[in-house]
């Protein structure tokens, strides 16, 4: 764990994944927080140069994910809820990792100031709790379709516990990726 007087950082179980609780401001008006400033990232230790800035609504059940980006566009990722609230899931995709096929999932809400930093290697996806979100966040590469590749999120190997089970919505894609075992083979 690190802080400073805006960010607090949190290991979690997945090697390089990190939580951030950012320091939120709140009076009569409101509330505001710094959701990425270098110099504080730098200092708690993330190193990720941020090229895109991403950001998608969605509405209750909805699963978007698990997704990846292969050699040469890895990807690093910060993720964070701006409205509503997610189950954000990772999952370390990374060979060789002492955390490789394991997988964590968190809460992310956007009244609340956290954020998930997110290294190259791991897969992301999340599920909406509530009537409707919208998740922001950075990337450090662009987008590039050809090296896109995605893992089920309902694989039988990684057994996420996602919170909801029923009127789960994804896209087509999502539903048509293969699981783990047949995309890291000798693994499992």
């Amino acid at each position: 764990m690190s802080t400073n007087p805006k960010i607090i950082t949190e290991e979690t179980g997945i090697d390089g994944v990190v939580l951030i609780k950012h320091r939120v401001f709140e009076d009569h008006r409101g509330t505001f927080f710094e959701a990425f400033h270098s110099r504080d990232f730098e200092e708690a230790g993330i190193h990720a140069e941020f090229l895109q800035d991403n950001q998608s609504t969605s509405q209750l059940g909805v699963i978007r994910g698990i997704h990846y980006q292969v050699k040469p566009h890895l990807q690093a990722k910060l993720v964070r809820c701006s409205y509503g609230k997610i189950f954000d899931v990772v999952v370390d995709l990374r060979e060789g990792s002492n955390t490789f096929g394991k997988w964590l999932g968190v809460e992310l809400c956007g009244s609340e100031g956290f954020s998930i930093f997110i290294p190259e290697g791991i897969g992301h996806g999340f599920q909406v709790l509530s009537e409707g979100s919208v998740v922001s966040y950075k990337t450090s590469t662009h987008y590039a379709p050809e090296f896109e590749k995605g893992v089920h999120p309902f694989d039988p190997d990684l057994k996420i516990e996602w919170p909801m089970k029923s009127h789960v919505i994804m896209s087509e894609k999502d539903q048509s990726w293969a699981p783990m075992s047949s995309q890291f083979p000798g693994n499992f």
